[in-house]
């Protein structure tokens, strides 16, 4: 059994990936691995990262392009630029704070 640590990122908050160039905001957190096996196996070896950790969902954004990602925690660092995120999908589900972070529209969706 995979024992489930708490989230050290919290929905709304900017991160942005540790070694890609891409960041985004958490709209949902898995409090360990919820992916498919397929999923998992396909991230090579040598980078692929534990189970026993949460996982995030992330309204992601690079320089070309908008998406959603699946992020372990190991691999996620806060992003304190105050940028905004450009994700067409953020203004659906969240207001803009003035902390520069998000918060849920409808809080009890979460």
């Amino acid at each position: 059994m995979i024992k489930a640590r708490t989230a050290k990122f919290q929905i709304g908050q900017v991160v942005r990936h540790r070694i890609f160039s891409f960041r985004g905001v958490i709209f949902d957190i898995d409090p360990e691995f919820n992916n498919t096996e397929e999923w998992w196996l396909s991230i090579p070896e040598e980078v692929r990262p534990h189970k026993d950790q949460p996982f995030y969902h992330l309204l992601a954004e690079n320089a070309e392009s908008e998406y959603v990602a699946y992020v372990s925690e190991q691999n996620l660092v806060p992003d304190d630029s105050g940028e905004p995120i450009r994700h067409s999908q953020v203004a659906e589900i969240f207001i803009k704070d003035k902390g520069g972070g998000y918060r849920p529209r409808n809080p009890s969706l979460n």
